[in-house]
């Protein structure tokens, strides 16, 4: 995606280093890396973390309500849930009114993991050297992109 509005088909760079997708790529695979070591501390997977994070955040949540949350599907998040639930984080249970809902709550240990995994964000922070500004901005930027992509 390196090519703007409007330009010709044969005016388009197929260059590696003109492609927007690679830069996000690259970012989010650097970003990624980093809290590798921060999440093994705490037992967590980067995927396993943002749930946690919509928990700490909201308190139960439905499935589905996670998955719109995360932008993940069900059938990516049940597994992420499962292995929560095995380590004794979370707990799923269905609505007694709604049998085909899975309410998700957090379990005394997975509210206790909160806070040791406050010094996450911190160091995420230290290590990509960003102001307040910039990171307002990038923040900004990405939901556009993201909500112009999903518009598509």
């Amino acid at each position: 995606m390196g090519a703007g509005r409007g330009k010709d088909q044969a005016q388009v760079s197929l260059l590696l280093d003109d492609q927007l997708c690679f830069d996000l790529y690259a970012a989010s695979r650097a970003m990624t890396q980093r809290y590798r070591p921060l999440l093994d501390e705490l037992g967590l997977t980067y995927p396993q973390y943002l749930v946690m994070l919509v928990l700490w955040e909201r308190g139960t949540m439905s499935m589905k309500d996670i998955g719109g949350a995360l932008h993940l599907d069900y059938g990516t998040l049940s597994p992420l849930v499962k292995r929560l639930e095995a380590a004794n984080l979370v707990r799923r249970e269905r609505r007694p009114d709604d049998e085909r809902s899975v309410q998700v709550s957090l379990t005394a240990q997975g509210t206790d993991l909160e806070r040791r995994a406050r010094s996450v964000p911190c160091a995420i922070g230290a290590a990509a050297a960003l102001s307040a500004q910039e990171v307002q901005q990038a923040r900004r930027i990405l939901r556009r992109l993201t909500a112009n992509l999903s518009a598509s």
